[in-house]
C-alpha cells in the first residue's frame, strides 16, 4: 500500500466523483489524494465507487493544447481572410460572387456537425489521438491543394473553382469536426480543466491572428479606389501566403501532437504497471496512437448528467453566429471619402472582427484563473448564456448597412464587438472546462466528445438562424 502511495503521489492526485446518481451540482474543492475511510473498503485490488486520475499540471502539455486549438480554426480563419481573393476569381459570375460566402458558412457548418455526430456514436473502438492524426494530415492536403490552385489553372471558368472552393471547404470542415471530436475527447482523458482552457484560448488565438495580417494588408496598399474609396483586391501572392501559413501550421501541430501522445502513453504506461503490481491484471500499454476498447455511453446519459453545460454551451454559441452577418454590414460613421485608412470598409470590418476576436481570447484566459469560474454553478452558467441574446438588437443601434446609427459612436460599436466577444470565451470555456466535473472516470472522454457535439450543434443552428438578419 506504501509503494502505490508514494507511486500516485508522483504521478497524480485523486478526487472522488458522486455522480452516480445523475447530475448533481459538485462542491467548489481542490484536488486532493482521496482514500477511504475504512480500509474494508479496499476489495481485490481496487476501491468501491469512482477515483477519478488527474495526471500533474504541465506548461509543455498546455501549450501543445493550446497549439491543436490554434490549428481547429486556423483553416477557417484563413478561407475569411482570403475573401477579397476568391471575390476577384469570381467576378466574372455574379451569382457566385453573391453567393459563395453563405455557400462557404452552409457547407462547413453541416460538414463539421455530421462529422461530429457520426464520430460521437462510434466510441467504443475510438482512438480520439488517431483521430486528431487524420484531420490535421486532411488539412494539409486541403491548404496545400488551394495554394498550388492560386498560381496553377488561373484560367479556369468560376464556376469550376467554384466547385473545387467547396470541394476544400467541405474536406477542411470535416476536418475541423473530426478533430473537435478528438480533440475534447483526448483532453478530457487528463482529467485537467487547465488544458481544455489551452484548447480554446488556442482557438481564439486562431481568430485574433488573422484579422491583424488582413488589416495589415489592406492599409499597407498604396492607394484607395477612387470610386467607392476601398483597397485593391486581394493579390494572389497574399492568398498563397494564407493558405501555406495553414499548411505549416497543421504540420506544426502534427509534430508537436506526436509528441503528446508518445508522451502520454509512456506515463500511462508507468501507471499501469503500478496497477498490474496490485491487481495482477495484466495491463498491458499499446502504442501511442492505439487506445483501449471503451464502454460505449450512450448520449441520453451524457445529455442528463451534464445538462446545463450542454445546452448552455449550445445556446451561447447559436446566439454567437450573429455577429458575422451583422458585421459584415456595420460601417464607420466617418464618410469613405474622408475617413483614415483604418476606417474605410476594407479595414473598418477587420478591425471589427479583431476586437470580437480579442475580446474571445480575453473572455478564455479568465476561465484559468479558479476563483472567477462558475462550472460548478451550472444553473448561472445557462442564464448568462441566454442573457447574451442582448447583443443582437444593440448592434442595430450601429450604422447597418450605412443608413445611419442610434448611437453615433463606433467606439460604442468596438466595444459591443469586444464585449459580445468577452462572453463568448467565457462562457463557452466555463462549459467546455467543467463537463469532467459531472461524469465518472470512464466517461470523461465520451463526454468531452459529446459537449464538442453541442457546440458545434449551436454554430449550425445558429448560422441557418442568422440568414434572418442578413
Amino acid at each position: 500500500m506504501e509503494r502505490f502511495r508514494r507511486m500516485t503521489q508522483r504521478k497524480s492526485s485523486y478526487d472522488r466523483l458522486d455522480n452516480d446518481s445523475g447530475y448533481s451540482e459538485p462542491e467548489s474543492r481542490p484536488l486532493t489524494l482521496s482514500e477511504p475511510e475504512d480500509d474494508e473498503e479496499y476489495q481485490g485490488g481496487s476501491y468501491e465507487g469512482s477515483i477519478q486520475e488527474v495526471e500533474e499540471f504541465s506548461w509543455l502539455v498546455y501549450s501543445v493544447f493550446t497549439l491543436l486549438g490554434v490549428a481547429m480554426l486556423w483553416s477557417w480563419n484563413m478561407f475569411l481572410a482570403a475573401g477579397p481573393y476568391f471575390q476577384k476569381r469570381f467576378k466574372s459570375n455574379e451569382w457566385i460572387l453573391i453567393n459563395f460566402q453563405p455557400a462557404e458558412l452552409t457547407v462547413s457548418t453541416v460538414a463539421n456537425l455530421l462529422a461530429i455526430v457520426v464520430l460521437t456514436n462510434m466510441q467504443a473502438k475510438a482512438s480520439y489521438s488517431k483521430r486528431i492524426v487524420t484531420a490535421l494530415l486532411i488539412s494539409v492536403v486541403a491548404f496545400t491543394l488551394l495554394a498550388i490552385s492560386t498560381t496553377v489553372f488561373t484560367g479556369v471558368s468560376a464556376a469550376v473553382y467554384f466547385a473545387f472552393l467547396m470541394v476544400m471547404v467541405l474536406s477542411a470542415s470535416s476536418a475541423c469536426g473530426i478533430m473537435q471530436n478528438g480533440i475534447y475527447a483526448y483532453v478530457a482523458g487528463f482529467g485537467r480543466e487547465e488544458y481544455t482552457q489551452g484548447i480554446m484560448t488556442g482557438q481564439a488565438v486562431a481568430g485574433v491572428l488573422p484579422c491583424v495580417v488582413q488589416i495589415l494588408s489592406v492599409i499597407s496598399a498604396s492607394e484607395p479606389d477612387s470610386d467607392s474609396g476601398d483597397f485593391p483586391e486581394e493579390k494572389s501572392t497574399s492568398a498563397m501566403a494564407y493558405f501555406l501559413t495553414a499548411t505549416a501550421i497543421s504540420l506544426l501541430t502534427l509534430a508537436a501532437f506526436f509528441y503528446l501522445a508518445n508522451k502520454h502513453a509512456h506515463e500511462s504506461h508507468a501507471y499501469k504497471h503500478v496497477e498490474e503490481d496490485m491487481t495482477g491484471s495484466g495491463v498491458l500499454a499499446g502504442s501511442a496512437l492505439i487506445e483501449p476498447e471503451r464502454k460505449p455511453v450512450a448520449l441520453r446519459t451524457l445529455f442528463r448528467k451534464t445538462f446545463w453545460l450542454a445546452i448552455s454551451v449550445f445556446l451561447s454559441f447559436c446566439i454567437t453566429m450573429f455577429y458575422p452577418v451583422l458585421t459584415q454590414q456595420i460601417l464607420s460613421l466617418h464618410p469613405v471619402e474622408t475617413a483614415p485608412a483604418l476606417l474605410r470598409p476594407a479595414s473598418f470590418i477587420p478591425l471589427a472582427f479583431f476586437f470580437w476576436n480579442l475580446g474571445d481570447f480575453f473572455g478564455r484566459l479568465l476561465t484559468a484563473y479558479p476563483p472567477i469560474r462558475l462550472s460548478h454553478r451550472p444553473k448561472l452558467v445557462f442564464l448568462l448564456a441566454i442573457a447574451r441574446v442582448v447583443f443582437i438588437p444593440l448592434y442595430y443601434l450601429c450604422n447597418v448597412g450605412g443608413k445611419g446609427a442610434v448611437v453615433g459612436s463606433d467606439v460604442f460599436y468596438l466595444g459591443l464587438e469586444l464585449l459580445f466577444g468577452i462572453t463568448n470565451g467565457y462562457i463557452g470555456s466555463t462549459c467546455m472546462m467543467g463537463v469532467v466535473e459531472y461524469v465518472d472516470v470512464e466517461e470523461r472522454e465520451a463526454a468531452g466528445g459529446f459537449m464538442g457535439l453541442m457546440l458545434v450543434a449551436g454554430l449550425t443552428t445558429g448560422s441557418l438562424l442568422s440568414f434572418m438578419v442578413a
